[in-house]
């Protein structure tokens, strides 16, 4: 691991079940954002496959930097974008590799 290798955003969701097309659309709309600002790097969104999973879905998404991350999603932008997600709770953290 170096200085240079980028950021990994881990970012479980609480969805209720019933509820699963409407959280996509709004992780979607955000996504669709987020694509175009310095720094990202691509995502992954991850479906719980076994039933009653607290977290129904987990956001993998890899960052260059973690001031382009802060600033792509502490942007007005981002905060539209985003809106769809407002009621799914969600737990995101930015982390480096630290074994292989």
């Amino acid at each position: 691991m170096t200085d240079h290798d980028p950021l990994v955003l881990i970012n479980a969701f609480e969805v209720p079940e019933g509820r699963d097309d409407e959280f996509v659309a709004g992780w979607t709309a955000a996504c669709e954002f987020l694509e175009t600002q310095p720094g990202y790097l691509g995502t992954a969104l991850h479906e719980a496959v076994v039933p009653g999973s607290e977290f129904r879905f987990v956001n993998v998404a890899r960052w260059r930097t973690t001031d382009e991350f802060r600033a792509a999603t502490s942007s007005e932008g981002f905060r539209a974008a985003a809106a769809g997600l407002a009621g799914f709770p969600s737990h995101p953290g930015l982390y480096r590799v630290a074994r292989t």
